[in-house]
């Protein structure tokens, strides 16, 4: 997603359990006294934890998917894997038990292993690029952009090339960070605000009160789930042709819903404004306002003056190279800021670290200053130090896996070179270093950051003559998913750490995850593909838009800006400052004053897309805002239960429309709305007489 999968989402923030009196009670203790003992790391691994993690992993696939195909804005679904995770098993070894069968509990460490295996699986359909960098190297795309659209920068999707490519590059970040985490995790003592959050919970469902709460928050989860499913369902049957349906209720008026601003009935993303923090919401919503509200219009005034009139309206060259590049310089301006920023943060947190010795392994005397380690801390470190993985099991898993890569990368993209990967590989564990490192002290992955200086770096290096579009975009999917999955994997560590789970099983099951997303994820783009023959296009149900701004971004690093129509440079320019001077503002003022302050990012996803969805994802915060309001304990224990079903229901409605799609099946109603001037014409073309 852009904004990051918007992790920072209230939920998480406020299970992380850092007040005092949280810390006060020991969790571990509490386990003991219920004699519930860690089992080995292979009891952790078992064939029923891989069933439900398959199962679960195809449906928040379809789920990550949809989002990642329609927006780009995906919210962090880890309280929506662990809780279902544990309806399933605990449903499971409840139907063993009554037979007199049941050889194994379900335990927590079980439960993380499931719930690392599915974020894992799903992540790879944001971190493969189906809806940006990848899609982006297709003719359907690269027919939207003028420039640079000849053989030597198309390659077209393809079930083999994907699930080769994937499987090739996905699984470098495991190995590279792998060494490091006793630094990152006993040492540092990092947070990860999200691992922590998640620990944290299934720890909760694991307690006789957290058990009861949890089958509550299940039933919530499976009502909405079911409603979301038959709204998408019932809004099938009017969906016959283009702009017809619920998705296109022309809900302020035509003038408005010309310009994007209207309530589409969309489940999905009033589920994801509830998970979604209130500033993300109100972010998209003011930069909807200021681009199809302010800057449309008057840019489209100028129509004949700063391009031509006689352009389509997809042209880069008219008012949509407006959209994309200014929304480009939106998205570097708030990246570029943010890359520095963590950064930075990195740099004196590790000098921090560094300056002060006693917390390192490298020194082994005592401190002067005895520091007071809590009973919980010490359980969870010798069991984490307990199964250790060899440092050269990674080691050489990372070189292998790299001289695979830098023989067959080359086959699969010709214009991305040997000596290009090698680059990337060299300088990768670094990179991924940094972004496990910021990840653990600010909950921010900068994964599409660094993917994006790939597009640009790498894109440069090789040449327009050479095909630098495809190498750009290819180069970012290399660096995308390597420091993607090595953040991904430092949080479940974290995560891993606070459950007692062994190291061991949770990155053999993140590598589980890993290889089953390389195969779902390209399966379930492309029955989209396939399903959908306007996939793709501006203005349809799947326009995959970020597609378009990765190739756009891949064509200026190459090109350099002589793709951009009259003014719009110096517009971008006033656009990337405005961009980092908001987010050095945000920093400046403080927390307090900062949550009233616009995300820049935030603001830039509607310029390019509309802001249709945004009325959506504001009526999720409405909802949660109003039921906080009338019961707040009530809502913050089942407002992520219901916020996931809805998504997930109308998510995995778009299994059932593909396969229909795919056999011919149309619906049979068009509902449109017209006006009144319109609809006279209509009927007397109809009624002549």
């Amino acid at each position: 997603m852009e904004v990051e999968r918007a992790k920072k989402d209230d939920d998480l923030n406020s299970a992380d359990g850092g007040s005092p009196a949280a810390e006060e009670v020991s969790v571990e203790r509490i386990f003991e006294e219920s004699a519930d003992a860690p089992p080995p790391w292979q009891n952790q691994l078992t064939f029923r934890a891989m069933i439900v993690s398959f199962i679960l992993s195809i449906l928040f696939t379809f789920v990550v998917m949809k989002l990642n195909l329609t927006t780009g804005i995906i919210p962090s679904l880890n309280i929506s894997a662990g809780l279902l995770s544990f309806f399933f098993v605990k449903t499971w070894t409840k139907i063993l038990n009554k037979a007199g069968i049941l050889k194994q509990p379900f335990t927590r460490q079980e439960n993380t292993v499931i719930q690392t295996c599915v974020v894992a699986s799903s992540g790879i359909a944001f971190s493969g690029g189906f809806g940006s960098y990848l899609f982006g190297m297709s003719d359907v795309v690269a027919k939207q952009s003028a420039e640079a659209n000849t053989p030597l920068n198309i390659k077209n999707p393809h079930l083999g090339w994907m699930i080769g490519f994937l499987f090739i590059v996905s699984f470098l970040g495991l190995f590279s960070v792998v060494p490091l985490r006793k630094i990152m995790i006993v040492d540092f003592k990092l947070t990860y605000p999200s691992g922590t959050a998640t620990a944290h919970l299934i720890n909760s469902f694991h307690t006789p009160q957290g058990a009861k709460l949890a089958k509550k928050q299940v039933r919530a989860l499976g009502k909405f789930f079911s409603f979301s499913f038959l709204w998408g369902f019932f809004q099938w049957f009017f969906t016959s042709g283009d702009g017809c349906g619920f998705a296109n209720f022309p809900t302020f008026g035509l003038e408005a819903y010309e310009n994007k601003f209207y309530f589409d009935f969309s489940a999905t993303y009033v589920g994801v404004g509830m998970i979604c923090p209130y500033l993300i919401n109100v972010s998209l919503l003011v930069g909807s306002i200021l681009s199809w509200g302010v800057m449309w219009p008057l840019i489209g005034a100028q129509k004949g003056k700063w391009y031509s009139a006689d352009l389509s309206p997809t042209s880069l060259h008219g008012l949509q190279g407006y959209k994309v590049f200014i929304a480009i310089a939106m998205i570097l301006g708030d990246g570029l800021y943010n890359f520095i920023k963590v950064l930075g943060r990195t740099v004196v947190g590790l000098y921090t670290q560094f300056k002060n010795r006693d917390v390192l392994p490298v020194n082994d005397r005592s401190s002067s200053n005895t520091v007071t380690i809590s009973y919980d801390d010490k359980r969870r470190t010798e069991l984490f130090l307990k199964d250790r993985i060899p440092s050269w099991i990674a080691v050489t898993g990372y070189v292998v896996m790299a001289i695979v890569s830098i023989i067959t990368v080359p086959h699969i993209f010709p214009q991305l070179k040997w000596y290009h990967i090698l680059t990337m590989y060299i300088i990768a564990p670094v990179l991924a270093f940094c972004n496990a490192y910021g990840c653990g002290l600010t909950d921010w992955s900068l994964a599409s950051t660094y993917g994006k200086l790939a597009i640009f770096t790498i894109g440069a290096w090789a040449g327009s003559a050479n095909g630098g579009v495809l190498a750009g975009l290819a180069a970012c999917g290399v660096m995308m998913n390597i420091v993607s999955t090595a953040s991904d994997l430092m949080q479940d560590f974290k995560t891993g750490y606070m459950t007692l789970a062994s190291p061991r099983s949770m990155f053999l099951s993140q590598a589980i995850g890993t290889a089953m997303g390389c195969v779902i994820s390209p399966c379930v783009f492309w029955l989209f593909y396939k399903a959908f023959p306007d996939f793709g296009q501006t203005g349809t149900a799947y326009p995959a838009p970020y597609a378009l701004v990765y190739r756009n971004m891949s064509i200026l690093g190459v090109e350099g800006f002589s793709a951009l129509p009259k003014n719009c440079l110096m517009i971008c320019y006033i656009f990337f400052a405005a961009a980092v001077f908001v987010n050095g503002v945000r920093d400046v003022v403080g927390p307090n004053w900062s949550r009233f302050i616009p995300l820049p990012m935030a603001m830039a996803i509607p310029f390019y897309i509309g802001g249709y969805f945004t009325i959506d994802m504001c009526v999720g915060s409405l909802i949660l805002f109003v039921w906080r309001k009338l019961n707040r304990p009530k809502a913050d224990a089942f407002s992520s239960a219901v916020a996931s079903g809805l998504i997930c229901g109308e998510g995995i409605w778009t299994l059932p429309s593909s396969v229909l799609a795919l056999a011919g099946v149309k619906p049979p109603i068009c509902m449109k709305f017209l006006s009144g001037a319109t609809n006279v014409k209509v009927d007397s073309f109809l009624n002549p007489s």
